[in-house]
């Protein structure tokens, strides 16, 4: 299997990209393609004692890169030779099986969707993050691709965060909410008001398992397996998320260290802080896959190390080995077929 990786793109690029690809290809057997600057990728490589490609890891030359401030709608075509567009082009002419960039997240959604393609069918990819919550994980979507959404949007989300709980987190029946301010079927805007029958239509069809709406508060206590949102809310939903566990780690590192008792205690439960530290880590999921795409393209934190990275190619191969993509791909008709 070979992946396709943005060997410049991310705060730590090209030392934490290569460093990573270097250990996912000894660990997982991985073929790994670092699209970028050919010197500069050599020199990393060189840095850590290889005179020449290690096994495994191939170089596709890209003199230019993809810069955070640059507008997404321009970059296919102001930044033809940037590592992120060579390397998107090269997935789509069958190159590789999956592409991975911590780069900007605007410019390579539009660049997949422009260059990689949708699956036919489908009307918008989404961003679906797996987020740690009591009990195990849950698949959110959409979280930003998608500020504005219409229930078709929506539908097609549940659908999607459905086939990725069942392929990813092997859930079999997982259970579907639509995030609102209420649990009644009356709740919220237009927008979950219409969406919210459709969701119910599929779930009498068979297709998903639609538990109704959710508010907020229970989704992190395990409320639900795959939360279904516009862009907006989503995106609102996973700053507070972050901003709350950021919030809370402090707090404990602040009681953990108040006194002699309070560390003497903290030596005693470590390894259940490291445990519910290391669940937290964005660096052990890797990325973000793009869901709706014709190929896996994933999304890596603009700044991941090298352990991230090679979390990232991880995720990857598990995007194409399980088949999550020709599963969406299969149930185009029955998405069509949902009437309120």
């Amino acid at each position: 299997m070979k992946i396709i990786l943005d060997a410049m793109g991310g705060d730590l690029a090209p030392k934490a990209t290569v460093l990573g690809a270097v250990e996912a290809v000894k660990e997982l057997g991985a073929q790994v393609v670092l699209v970028g600057r050919g010197d500069l990728i050599l020199a990393e490589l060189q840095r850590v004692g290889y005179s020449t490609l290690p096994t495994g890891i191939e170089i596709l030359d890209a003199p230019d890169v993809v810069d955070m401030h640059d507008a997404p709608e321009t970059v296919v075509k102001q930044r033809k030779d940037s590592s992120m567009i060579v390397g998107l082009r090269a997935l789509a002419e069958g190159q590789g099986d999956a592409f991975i960039s911590a780069g900007s997240t605007g410019a390579l959604l539009t660049a997949a969707t422009l260059i990689v393609k949708r699956i036919r069918g489908i009307r918008r990819a989404a961003l679906s993050p797996t987020i740690p919550c009591q009990g195990g994980q849950f698949v959110l979507i959409d979280c930003g691709a998608n500020a504005e959404c219409t229930p078709e949007f929506l539908l097609q989300f549940a659908f999607m965060g459905s086939f990725y709980a069942k392929k990813f987190l092997e859930i079999r029946k997982p259970r579907v909410a639509l995030l609102n301010n209420g649990v009644e079927d009356s709740k919220g805007t237009d927008l979950q008001k219409q969406t919210y029958p459709l969701l119910q239509q599929a779930d009498r069809d068979g297709h998903i398992h639609f538990i109704g709406n959710i508010e907020a508060r229970e989704v992190m206590t395990g409320g639900c397996d795959v939360l279904v949102t516009d862009g907006f809310s989503g995106n609102v939903f996973l700053k507070c998320v972050e901003g709350t566990a950021k919030f809370f780690s402090g707090e404990l590192k602040s009681i953990f260290t108040s006194s002699l008792g309070s560390k003497i205690g903290a030596l005693l439960c470590m390894k259940g802080v490291n445990g519910l530290k290391k669940k937290m880590d964005y660096r052990e999921t890797g990325g973000t896959l793009f869901l709706g795409i014709s190929k896996p393209v994933i999304k890596a934190h603009g700044s991941s190390d090298e352990r991230a990275v090679f979390c990232a190619i991880r995720q990857a191969m598990q995007a194409v080995t399980s088949g999550v993509t020709n599963e969406i791909a299969a149930n185009i008709d029955a998405m069509r077929a949902v009437k309120e």
